[in-house]
């Protein structure tokens, strides 16, 4: 794993509030429990979602 990104995530964890971690913390926890298929149809959808947004709407009419 790259370190600066685990380096990057704990610079931004150690300035959230108790309350701002508690979705955080549940988010993460969803994402320990994915399977790689699953990771990599969210890391999909998310380029799709990001980069053609438009199509998007076309696909949900």
């Amino acid at each position: 794993m790259n370190k600066s990104l685990r380096v990057e995530i704990n610079e931004i964890i150690s300035t959230l509030s108790d309350q701002q971690l508690e979705p955080v913390l549940d988010y993460l926890k969803q994402v320990q429990e994915m399977t790689t298929n699953q990771v990599e149809t969210a890391n999909l959808l998310k380029k799709i979602i990001t980069e053609d947004a438009e199509l998007l709407k076309k696909l949900a009419q």
